[in-house]
């Protein structure tokens, strides 16, 4: 790896002391999702969980040109959404749970406004369709 200078991104940087992401941050992570490749990468790689997959069978399921791939993947990392690990002579990527967290949270944050109540029905119906073992999951074409 001479001549290689490898980046680890850390979610920390995107949520400030207090433990919300700050808007900048916000930004960059809905600016990466706002491309169709880039969100089809990413909920690939959320579906596959923990397991994540190898850069070559994420650009042979999307069917996007290798190197288009990586630039979209680069694009998720810097956002906090993806994160990667070398196994062998493969890059294995996976979704970023935690900065998935953050973006879903500093999305939310405001909806309850002290009422919980109000915001209880949106995430059961949301959580409802992907949390619920054995049932089939709601898909967004």
């Amino acid at each position: 790896m001479a001549g290689k200078v490898k980046i680890r991104l850390d979610c920390r940087q995107y949520v400030d002391y207090s433990g919300h992401m700050e808007i900048k941050a916000a930004i960059d992570s809905l600016a990466a999702l706002a491309q169709e490749s880039r969100l089809q990468a990413f909920r690939l790689l959320v579906r596959r969980g923990s397991a994540g997959l190898a850069a070559g069978e994420i650009a042979r399921q999307l069917d996007i040109p290798h190197n288009t791939l990586s630039s979209h993947l680069t694009i998720l990392a810097h956002a906090g959404l993806v994160n990667s690990k070398r196994a062998g002579r493969s890059i294995i990527y996976f979704a970023d749970f935690a900065g998935t967290r953050a973006l879903l949270a500093f999305l939310m944050e405001d909806c309850c406004q002290g009422s919980p109540e109000i915001c209880s029905p949106v995430l059961d119906s949301v959580l409802s369709g992907c949390c619920t073992p054995g049932k089939p999951q709601r898909r967004l074409k």
